[in-house]
This record gives structure tokens, C-alpha cells and sequence, in this order.
């Protein structure tokens, strides 16, 4: 399968191919509603999709290595050899820095010219959770998500395509990114608590009489106190919101890549139906969406796909 991927990407050096690969790996192993969702797109998107999310997954892994003998300024380091291989390679035109793997985000970023600012916003983003962990606003969040969840909107845009434009659809693009983090960020409260990390704003959280300490009251006696609750229904309806607004932009893209973004909304925003159900019991389980639900959305992308590509073709 992969290999007509890459054929159908007109990926065909050896070395670049293995690079792909690795990438697609790395989606496939670690984000699997995302990687059902890329199976909806046209083999020849595949590959680049899947670099993209290898790139952030290799700086995300930096960050989030458990490992407590690696030192923050180790990590600081690491993220720094990235950023600077990175962008000796799309900018510099550097070709070996010993870092293969790095092959086929630069191959994507040029061919869909996608530019190096999206790439150095999101390493910002991610220099900012080596030290900071909590974030007093929504002005502050938002700096945050930006480089971390909206320019991956951004990066994908050229690959997805648009029927007009590209900037009447950025903005869209953008708020997906931001309402799919938020999503996570709902979901994984306990999980981010334990890694010394808060993204919620402070100041919203406060108006519930909530802080760091209510939460960790929550944590150890794995349940959610009224008031965390109210807070969290508060947070869950202002990604609702962003959901609302980011499918408006869903009939700008090329209609071969609506099945694949409507999948992944769809999902997504479906983990916030489960935290509900929950009744924000996100303390002692973890709200999913089940196995035979991502597979009836996925098929009925499959079908929607297959049209598209039908009637691109004349067939």
C-alpha cells in the first residue's frame, strides 16, 4: 500500500521513500483516529500528510520523554538541533546534516510550498512547554495553540487543496487545529496534570474557584468536583463554538479532501460528545470513541471519497 502511496506522490528515490515510510510509522503507530482519517484522502496526498505528522510527533517526543534524568536544558538542546537541521535543510539547502528522516518534510514542505514560518511557529510552541506550565488567559492559551495546533491546519491546507483562494480558507483551517487540541486538552486534564502542565485558563478556571490544587484533589481521589465540573462544561462549549465555525470551511477544499476532514471533525468532536456522557468524570477514565464508530464514519468517508474521485474522473 505504501509504496503505490509514494508511486502515486511521485516519490521514487530510495533514500526519500524510506524517509516517507518512517513517517508514516510513526502516524500509524501513534495517531490512529488521524491515520484512519488520511486513509479517506487520495493516495497521492497520503504521503505528505503523513510527514507533517511525523515532523510533530519527533519534536513532540522530545517534550514529552518521561525519562526523569533528562534535564530540561537537554531537551532545549534537542528541540534546538531539530529546528536548526530543519532549517538548514528547507532554507539553507543543506543535505547532509545526519539526520535522514528529515528527508521527506523538507521534499513536502517544498513541493506544496509551504512556507518555514509555519514550521518555526510551531517549534516556538513547543519551546514554550519546556518551561511553562500554566497559562493565566485566553490571550495566552491562544499565543500558545497558534504554533501548536493551528499552523498544523496551516501546513496542511496546501496539500488538501482549495476550490478558490487559499486564504479564504485558511482561517477554518486554523480553528480545526485549535478545536482539535482543545478537544484534547478537555480529554487529557488528568493526563497533563500529572506531566505539571495546565491548558486552561487560569483566570476562567478561577471564576469556578478553581486552581492547580482542586484539580490535584480531583486527581487523587479520581473524581470531579462540581466545580471542576462547571469549569470544564464551560471550556467544552467554547470548543464547541470553534467546531462550529472551523466546518463552515469544509466546501472551500477540494472535494477530494472533504470525506477525510469531515471524518476527522466528525470524531473529534465525538470525544467531546463521550466527555459529556462522562459527565466530565475525565479523573478516573479516558473518554474514546469506540472501534466500530470510527469505523462506520470511516466507511461512510470511503464511499463519499470514492465518489469525489469518480466524478473527477469522468467514470
Amino acid at each position: 500500500m505504501i509504496s503505490s502511496e509514494l508511486h502515486a506522490a511521485g516519490v521514487h528515490d530510495p533514500a526519500l521513500r524510506d524517509a516517507y515510510r518512517r513517517c508514516r510509522t510513526l502516524n500509524s503507530q501513534h495517531g490512529r483516529t488521524f491515520f484512519l482519517a488520511t486513509r479517506l484522502l487520495a493516495p497521492q496526498q497520503r504521503p505528505a500528510v503523513h510527514a507533517l505528522y511525523g515532523f510533530a510527533r519527533r519534536a513532540d517526543d522530545i517534550l514529552d520523554d518521561f525519562d526523569p534524568s533528562v534535564p530540561t536544558a537537554e531537551r532545549s538542546d534537542r528541540l534546538q538541533q531539530l529546528a536548526t537541521r530543519l532549517f538548514n535543510r528547507m532554507v539553507g539547502g543543506a543535505t547532509d546534516d545526519g539526520d535522514p528522516s528529515l528527508a521527506a518534510v523538507v521534499h513536502t514542505a517544498h513541493k506544496y510550498g509551504i512556507p518555514w514560518e509555519h514550521f518555526d511557529d510551531f517549534l516556538a510552541s513547543m519551546r514554550m512547554d519546556l518551561t511553562t506550565t500554566d497559562y493565566p488567559d485566553r490571550a495566552a492559551l491562544n499565543r500558545y495553540m497558534y504554533g501548536s495546533a493551528e499552523v498544523i491546519g496551516l501546513q496542511m491546507l496546501p496539500v488538501l487543496g482549495t476550490v478558490g483562494e487559499r486564504e479564504e480558507a485558511a482561517p477554518y483551517a486554523a480553528a480545526l487545529g485549535k478545536a482539535f487540541q482543545l478537544t484534547n486538552f478537555l480529554r487529557d486534564v488528568d493526563e497533563d496534570l500529572q506531566r505539571g502542565r495546565i491548558y486552561l485558563p487560569a483566570d476562567e478556571l478561577a471564576v469556578h474557584q478553581v486552581d492547580r490544587d482542586v484539580l490535584r484533589w480531583c486527581h487523587d481521589h479520581r473524581r470531579t468536583d462540581i466545580r471542576v465540573r462547571a469549569a470544564l462544561e464551560e471550556q467544552h462549549a467554547e470548543t464547541r463554538r470553534i467546531y462550529r465555525f472551523a466546518q463552515h470551511g469544509i466546501d472551500l477544499l477540494h472535494p477530494r479532501s472533504r470525506p477525510c476532514i469531515n471524518a476527522a471533525l466528525t470524531l473529534y468532536s465525538e470525544i467531546l460528545d463521550r466527555i459529556e456522557a462522562l459527565d466530565f468524570a475525565v479523573f478516573d477514565q479516558r473518554a474514546t470513541v469506540g472501534m466500530a464508530r470510527r469505523l462506520q464514519v470511516a466507511g461512510r468517508g470511503f464511499a463519499q471519497a470514492w465518489a469525489a474521485r469518480l466524478r473527477r474522473t469522468g467514470i
